[in-house]
């Protein structure tokens, strides 16, 4: 009985033990999935080279190709990044055609001092106009659906959340380069408005403009 007692004793202890050590056993994430689905779904934001030739003889732009130009200029002032090169094939009219180009590239809007001018050997790039510039686009990595999210054994982050959300991002944004580092501020800004602002918040008072007794209001005052 007393042996029995004792096998009995040790059983439970084992147990005990085994049941402890399944309680503190840990679950390792994966090496390369955290918590933040920015980090797990970063954007990336890379140059991308844009580039269109056109046909240009006797001082203007094919018909066809006009509205191709204008696009690609309208693509340019929302989204280029520094100046647009303009690439003309070395001949007798290389000179009048550099100049005839970029004066309807200014007329279209274009500054002066954002247009590049350069010549080429003939045979490089055929007869036709090249215009370059650099833009910026913002990419996330691809989104996988294939995990069960009804069944997690180590409750943790699922790999794939917030990658819509960081893709939603990439796609919506105006400018990438607004992911990189901010603008600067606008020329056109009330520079004594924002003294003022600046200067108030400094000392620690409202900063807000001051309202009028007409445009003052209480919620309990919207029913009467």
């Amino acid at each position: 009985m007393r042996q029995l007692t004792q096998n009995l004793f040790r059983g439970f202890c084992l147990a005990a033990v085994l049941a402890a050590g399944s309680c503190t056993t840990t679950f390792h994430k994966d090496a390369d999935n955290f918590d933040d689905p920015i980090a797990n779904h970063p954007i990336t934001v890379e140059p991308s080279y844009q580039s269109i030739k056109l046909s240009y003889s006797g001082g203007a732009i094919a018909p066809a190709d006009a509205p191709r130009l204008e696009a690609f200029l309208i693509n340019y002032r929302q989204h280029g990044n520094g100046k647009i090169a303009i690439s003309v094939p070395a001949g007798t009219n290389m000179q009048q055609t550099v100049v005839a180009l970029a004066n309807q590239i200014n007329e279209m809007g274009i500054s002066r001092d954002r247009i590049l001018v350069a010549s080429r050997d003939a045979g490089t790039g055929g007869s036709q106009v090249e215009l370059n510039y650099i833009s910026y686009q913002a990419r996330s990595t691809a989104c996988d659906w294939s995990e069960d999210l009804a069944y997690t054994q180590e409750n943790r982050t699922a790999s794939n959340f917030g990658c819509a959300t960081q893709h939603n991002m990439a796609m919506m944004v105006a400018d990438p380069r607004d992911l990189l580092e901010p603008r600067a501020m606008d020329e056109g800004g009330n520079a004594a408005r924002r003294r003022a602002v600046i200067g108030n918040y400094e000392g620690g008072k409202i900063t807000s403009s001051e309202k009028s007794a007409d445009q003052k209001t209480a919620v309990s005052d919207i029913a009467r």
